[in-house]
């Protein structure tokens, strides 16, 4: 086998919780920063609460916005498009002329 291919390993790393909660655990990192643990997770606690990180719901809602509002704007082009399609048909189609008899 080959030497020194693995990083090291920290028995003891401190993992630290947005919450405040800290525990250690085994790893390659020494140290480990989250946002959510069992302490502070709503599966865990019960309790029903949102957890937003950076706008995340946010930013999600305001891409939904912006993709209806393209849709729009994409029926319209078709719309057009269709419109424009069926007069470039009638104008070179041949008009029947009408005579008086």
């Amino acid at each position: 086998m080959k030497k020194e291919i693995h990083p090291k390993y920290h028995a003891k790393a401190k993992v630290t919780c947005a919450c405040g909660n800290t525990f250690t655990v085994g790893s390659t990192v020494p140290e480990i920063n989250i946002e959510l643990c069992s302490a502070c997770h709503p599966f865990y606690t019960g309790k029903q609460k949102l957890v937003d990180t950076a706008g995340r719901v946010d930013k999600f809602k305001a891409r939904v916005a912006k993709k209806t509002e393209a849709a729009k704007i994409r029926k319209g082009k078709k719309a057009k498009k269709s419109a424009q399609a069926k007069q470039k048909a009638r104008k070179s189609s041949p008009e029947k002329k009408q005579t008086k008899k």
